[in-house]
């Protein structure tokens, strides 16, 4: 099976490239036009990626999200979510690079079958990382008025939340 893998992106170049001259494209034109494009979009979209970074380093060194953590803490913990698993609730709609590392984190310290474990695992894979997503695709289209996205996007991301602690501790039970 391995070795079948191998083959399966050179054969999908070489069918593309195939088809491309049976149907008389200049192949190596189209090639350089896809790039060209890909480039531009790059550094249309470059801006908006780099806010999201700075905002999400700033949010963390300035210890705005060990602050949150703590205020968020206790009243989370009402509902069945463990105190260590905040941070990855508040990091993840930014993150998913620093929301992965929390996980690998919580997973190291408490194990994958724990709890807390759980329900950080199905927390990670019950989310998008909204801000990301929406710098890039709102920056890549020039969307300047994304409050209503933004919205409910974050909402998804709360009913994602909500419904990862509800699985979690359903599928506890059974």
């Amino acid at each position: 099976m391995g070795s079948l893998a191998a083959w399966v992106l050179p054969a999908f170049v070489a069918a593309a490239l195939g088809l491309g001259l049976a149907r008389g494209v200049d192949v190596f034109e189209a090639f350089l036009e896809g790039a060209r494009e890909g480039l531009l979009l790059v550094f249309r979209i470059f801006p908006y990626i780099l806010a999201v970074y700075v905002a999400i380093g700033a949010f963390r060194e300035s210890g705005a999200l060990a602050y949150a953590s703590g205020l968020a803490a206790q009243p989370l913990s009402a509902l069945g979510v463990p105190p260590a698993v905040v941070p990855l609730l508040l990091v993840r709609p930014l993150s998913g690079s620093a929301a992965l590392g929390l996980l690998v984190n919580l997973l190291n310290e408490y194990g994958p079958d724990s709890p807390t474990g759980r329900l950080a695992s199905v927390m990670q894979g019950s989310s998008e990382t909204t801000l990301y997503v929406l710098s890039v695709y709102l920056g890549s289209v020039g969307i300047r008025r994304s409050g209503p996205a933004l919205a409910f996007c974050l909402f998804g991301d709360a009913v994602g939340f909500a419904a990862s602690v509800w699985a979690t501790a359903f599928f506890s039970r059974a």
